[in-house]
């Protein structure tokens, strides 16, 4: 159980990347207040939450709904997740999650900044999606659910601590801190997507 806890729990950690939200963070809510910052923190890792549950509770379901096996949508998973992991070893994805940040300030201004980007895609996008879908679907028995259930509101709950501590941890990690934590996170992602892959190769191979 330790095991796919803990492989569930980096999956998740690097996918969501809550340090690397903190300058994003700070961009979108420039010129408010320390309460409508908080507030913004809290709606925004809250309904990130209600995503990712949804996900791990009915994300099996709805694959079988829809004829896909899950050896399948480990493949598929993997390789989405692979290519997180590539825009972060390669600093490419902070600057896509920008343009997504700032497209969305331009049309729906400060109101929704927490719904969007901050909650959908930045904190539950594709990857974190994927990765809840793949490690619920994985756990053996209830308790394991329980436990990854536990992972993920950790997850979000450190993502809401690092909101609201964005400006001190941001300069604290610096520019040369960002990059490295980056590049070692993206790289630790990219070898569990291979794993994803290998493990969903061989659930066809053998079936």
């Amino acid at each position: 159980m330790l095991d796919y806890l803990l492989e569930a729990f980096v999956t998740l950690f690097v996918t969501v990347d809550p340090l690397g939200l903190a300058p994003l963070f700070i961009g979108l809510t420039a010129g408010l207040s320390a309460a409508d910052r908080r507030r913004i923190a809290v709606r925004a890792t809250s309904i990130a939450a209600v995503i990712l549950l949804f996900f791990a509770f009915a994300g099996g379901k709805l694959l079988s709904l829809m004829g896909i096996s899950l050896a399948a949508f480990r493949i598929a998973g993997g390789l989405l997740l692979f290519s997180t992991a590539f825009q972060m070893v390669f600093s490419q994805k902070e600057p896509r999650d920008k343009s997504d940040a700032d497209r969305a300030v331009g049309v729906d201004h400060v109101r929704d900044i927490a719904a969007f980007p901050l909650a959908i895609p930045l904190l539950a996008g594709p990857g974190a999606i994927s990765a809840t879908i793949l490690a619920a679907t994985k756990a053996p028995t209830w308790m394991h659910l329980a436990g990854f259930l536990g992972l993920v509101a950790a997850v979000l709950a450190i993502s809401l601590m690092v909101f609201l501590l964005a400006d001190p941890i941001d300069r604290r990690i610096g520019e040369t801190g960002r990059v490295v934590i980056g590049r070692l996170l993206g790289l630790l992602l990219a070898a569990l997507a291979v794993q994803f892959v290998a493990d969903g190769v061989k659930a066809i191979m053998t079936t």
